[in-house]
């Protein structure tokens, strides 16, 4: 049976309404109401209890970033919402429509100071910073129009995370038995202005070598299909960004990683610059070459400086690229390609040569990727095989990488993969980690077992915070400081959760042990211990002077 009758009743309805049919959370007493709103619609809404609040939000991130739907997050107040703000700013910082419901104290002792339970001074304000958009629940018969503007803010414009605040009075107060609960709000992608969309098809008319450069909001518009197609009519590379990869498939000849930008700007004469915010790796103005370019984008603020386009397009992805398709195809300008096999072709020789210096961590990412295949999604980490994985870890199709973004949270990896397999139970999901990262979520380990979230997780196991170490080595003399670490034994520690688990040396034992996890769906953990890798920071970076070769196999640690 279910029933209507409070606040937190209201709350349900309303996410239902919006097609909300998973929840990542932990119960607390702020969130009683609630919690037993959805007691009464378990049929309807799953809902997934983490063991730390920083999961919820990246697990509520992974559901987003892979699915297209949004992901929904409840914590209690004080420190649950203090806990959970790392994994909303890395959902900010990744344009990821995640919904974080929170709870309050009571309304009437909001901003009192009165140190009650989980109260913060001025939870508001912290949360404000880090979304998109914020409200505060002061009324039960608020909460459905409050929901439906929440889903609105995640439906148009940039997507980033929106958070609702609601007291837990709020909460449990009685509401009337006819409350309308708003519809299913659709999507409202920022549509192109004509004359300006128009000028920026001329202006590429008048280009014979475009490059296009494409990131995370080819993925959030859906625009995969019209980044390709536009590609081809113009016969233009397409250079994808971390946060974009998978906006065309890594095995379409104009495919490249965003490495080989540095060498593809020597030949064009326009970027394209789609769903990107176009900066430099460390901020500031992206080192075009002196080409002049156009940039394509739904958040205004990244249409001006330190850009300087020629043409700003203030548009989705989507909408965009599809009218510029029309404008330049044979019912409009008829764009003539010419030819640019040669120049393409250089581009991938110095791409394949370039690359070659991440050939150790190269050797474990084309395992894991023809394990995955090209509908598995790939959860990254900032760990050694993760930064390697940013710039050449090859995907088909969008919302199979899932990366940390700009905000570089350590540790975000091995929970964002659990949300990612609670979005599609059958899809393969590998989650890369190392030994420092995965201490930080490790205690999931238990909702991994718990609701039989089948995702392969890999720690390759150094020993050490890998890069603060090489830091410290090579820029402090070797005065290492507070990098070495004290690992558990994890496969004692995989045992004890009840999970499958193994111990691998190479990529070839790596490869059999994931298709073997993989193919049982069974929840698994692989450690794969190891040494030294090449340094990627001069691909990562531009202007990082190249590190010398380490020998043959100087990651692998001998069998014991």
């Amino acid at each position: 049976m279910t029933r209507f009758t409070t606040g937190g009743d209201a709350l349900a309805e309303s996410l239902i309404a919006q097609g909300v049919d998973t929840i990542f959370g932990i119960p607390g007493v702020q969130l009683d109401a609630a919690c037993d709103a959805l007691y009464y619609r378990k049929s309807q809404i799953h809902y997934i209890c983490a063991r730390n609040e920083q999961a919820v939000t990246y697990m509520a991130d992974g559901y987003a970033r892979s699915s297209g739907r949004e992901g929904v997050g409840m914590v209690v107040p004080g420190p649950g919402v203090l806990n959970a703000l790392a994994g909303l700013a890395t959902a900010y910082s990744t344009n990821s429509r995640v919904l974080l419901i929170c709870g309050q104290v009571d309304k009437c002792q909001i901003g009192k100071g009165d140190g009650v339970l989980h109260e913060l001074p001025d939870q508001t304000g912290i949360i404000a910073r880090l979304c998109k958009w914020h409200a505060l629940a002061e009324n039960a018969e608020d909460i459905p129009g409050l929901v439906a503007e929440a889903f609105r803010q995640l439906r148009s414009g940039r997507p980033r995370p929106v958070v609702l605040e609601i007291p837990p009075d709020v909460l449990a107060a009685p509401i009337p038995a006819d409350l309308a609960i708003p519809p299913y709000v659709e999507p409202m992608p920022v549509q192109p202005d004509a004359d300006v969309l128009k000028q920026a098809a001329e202006r590429i008319a008048k280009a014979e070598r475009p490059l296009i450069y494409a990131g995370g909001g080819v993925r959030a518009a859906g625009a995969s299909g019209e980044l390709t197609a536009l590609a081809h009519l113009l016969g233009a590379p397409v250079v994808v960004t971390e946060n974009g990869r998978g906006d065309i498939d890594a095995d379409d000849p104009l495919a490249f990683d965003q490495v080989v930008f540095r060498k593809l700007r020597e030949t064009a004469d326009l970027i394209i610059a789609v769903g990107s915010r176009f900066v430099g790796s460390f901020g500031g103005e992206l080192n075009v070459n002196d080409v002049p370019y156009i940039c394509i984008n739904a958040d205004e603020a990244d249409l001006t400086g330190p850009r300087h386009p020629e043409i700003a397009v203030y548009a989705d992805a989507k909408p965009a690229l599809a009218g510029l398709i029309t404008l330049l195809g044979p019912d409009g300008l008829d764009y003539q390609p010419g030819d640019r096999a040669a120049e393409i072709a250089a581009a991938r020789d110095w791409s394949d040569k370039t690359l070659a210096q991440l050939d150790p961590q190269r050797e474990y990412l084309n395992v894991i990727g023809r394990v995955l295949g090209k509908d598995g999604v790939f959860v990254s980490e900032y760990t050694q095989i993760g930064y390697a994985a940013a710039i050449c870890m090859p995907r088909h199709s969008p919302e199979t990488y899932i990366g940390p973004g700009y905000e570089g949270t350590l540790g975000f990896g091995f929970a964002t993969s659990l949300g990612v397999q609670a979005a599609a139970p059958d899809r393969r999901v590998v989650s890369v980690n190392g030994d420092g990262g995965f201490s930080w979520t490790m205690q999931e380990l238990s909702t991994m077992r718990r609701f039989g979230l089948a995702v392969a997780t890999v720690v390759f196991n150094d020993g050490y915070y890998g890069n603060v170490r090489r830091i410290q080595n090579g820029n402090y003399g070797g005065r290492v400081f507070s990098s070495d670490l004290t690992d558990p034994d994890y496969m004692k520690l995989a045992e004890a959760f009840g999970i499958a688990h193994a111990r691998v040396f190479d990529p070839e034992e790596l490869g059999r042990e994931l298709e073997k996890a993989l193919a049982s769906r069974t929840p698994t953990l692989i450690e794969v211990p190891v040494a030294n890798f090449p340094s990627p920071w001069n691909l990562v970076h531009e202007g990082i002077p190249t590190p010398p070769a380490l020998p043959p196999h100087a990651d692998r640690v001998p069998r014991e």
